[in-house]
């Protein structure tokens, strides 16, 4: 099928006509896939992609939503990138900074278990022992060399504590992450944007060694080679262009192809943050956050899980329930989000209510979705597969055997 001419907007029956060879192909491609982009705010396009994705999710999906309840440790703040947009990374000498120890990785834990959490998100900054002297010496004070070395034994403790670690710790080795593979169920770095020119002056990556699309492609094919469970995902609004959105899904696609190992893609829109110096950049509009959930399920196919944090689109719920995606991500009942304080989890039962609301059913899931549990062993780690099973119920949805009640692990 011929595309319109690219110099103009598509009308909703041109993209109609688009979104269904995407449905029925199994993928949207790169120049249809750009042209729905330009023309997400034309009469009526938004819909017609929205209800395209939906059905291409309710084909690989079904009807239900996942949901997965975690504690969110941020091992530490520290990071030797400085982000225009972040506010999580520290330097050492803010009040603010500081780096968990055991204990505290051992406590955070021991409130997850007792609330009914499988899920242990160990997330920090990117090797904060390059940039900062004090760093090394609080490592070298425990016995450790480097700060994977403290994720390594943080994994290690939340495994002991009947958690499964789930690890987003930026740009690793693959010496590293073969390290941690043994005990984390999953892994994750996302990729953000393959733009090079966000690396410029001025731009939001400037000042930020670890965003370089390269590194990041190359940790993702890395983590593809040692098949591990991988997440992945969009940061949207921060610079980029449309183009450069389909150009980072059409590289996620390309390597989800190689590898098979990426188990999910979040689909994530920037917010400002005050004393940072993108705190004047606008957010994007929600109907674009809308579209491009959208966008990435027509370009990843119904098998692909799509996430959307609920947490950053309070407003959104009932239409991103209707967008394609098949995941909330991580919400926890014991934790902030430290990347984003200022935006709450929504309770689980609000949340519930709104995807029944858009004739979805939600339920729990681990760091790990269901079919990887009930088909893909190959994997995991012997260790983990092993374990596996304590969590999940025989549909591989999570088992919350710590709660206090049957109904509370429902």
């Amino acid at each position: 099928m011929t595309a319109p001419d690219s110099d103009f907007p598509l009308t909703a029956a041109a993209a109609e006509a688009l979104v269904r060879e995407a449905v029925d192909e199994g993928r949207l491609d790169v120049g249809p896939a750009l042209r729905l982009a330009h023309s997400l705010l034309e009469p009526g396009v938004l819909d017609v992609v929205c209800e395209g994705a939906f059905e291409s999710k309710r084909r690989g999906k079904g009807d239900v939503v996942t949901v997965s309840r975690n504690v969110f440790i941020p091992l530490t703040n520290l990071c030797r990138n400085r982000c225009s947009y972040c506010s999580f990374a520290k330097p050492p000498d803010s009040p603010e900074a500081h780096t968990y120890s055991l204990e505290e990785v051992v406590e955070v834990v021991r409130g997850g278990v007792m609330t009914g959490c499988t899920e242990a998100l160990l997330c920090l900054g990117d090797k904060p022992e390059i940039a900062y002297k004090s760093h090394r010496a609080w490592l070298a004070e425990r016995g450790l060399g480097t700060t994977v070395d403290l994720v390594l034994e943080a994994s290690k403790v939340a495994f002991a504590g009947d958690m499964l670690p789930h690890t987003n710790a930026g740009i690793l080795s693959i010496e590293e992450m073969e390290s941690l593979r043994p005990w984390n169920a999953s892994m994750g770095l996302m990729m953000e944007t393959t733009s090079q020119r966000l690396r410029g002056k001025g731009m939001a990556h400037h000042y930020a060694h670890d965003k370089d699309p390269k590194l990041r492609i190359r940790m993702h094919e890395e983590a593809g080679e040692l098949k591990i469970p991988f997440t992945t995902g969009l940061l949207l609004g921060i610079g980029e262009n449309d183009a450069e959105r389909v150009d980072t899904l059409a590289t996620i696609r390309d390597i989800q192809d190689r590898f098979g190992h990426l188990q999910e893609i979040i689909v994530q829109p920037f917010h400002p943050k005050p004393e940072t110096p993108m705190r004047h950049v606008s957010p994007i509009r929600d109907d674009e956050v809308v579209g491009w959930v959208a966008i990435t399920r027509l370009v990843m196919g119904p098998e692909m899980n799509v996430q959307a944090p609920p947490n950053l689109a309070p407003d959104m719920l009932p239409r991103l329930v209707g967008s394609g995606l098949n995941d909330w991500g991580g919400v926890s009942p014991v934790t902030v989000d430290f990347i984003n304080p200022e935006a709450p989890w929504p309770a689980i039962d609000r949340l519930r209510e709104l995807t029944e609301s858009g004739g979805q059913k939600l339920r729990d899931r681990g760091p790990v979705y269901p079919d990887w549990i009930l088909e893909r062993d190959e994997f995991f780690d012997p260790q983990l597969r092993a374990v596996l099973p304590r969590f999940a119920t025989d549909e591989g949805y999570a088992r919350r055997p710590h709660c206090q009640s049957k109904e509370e692990a429902a």
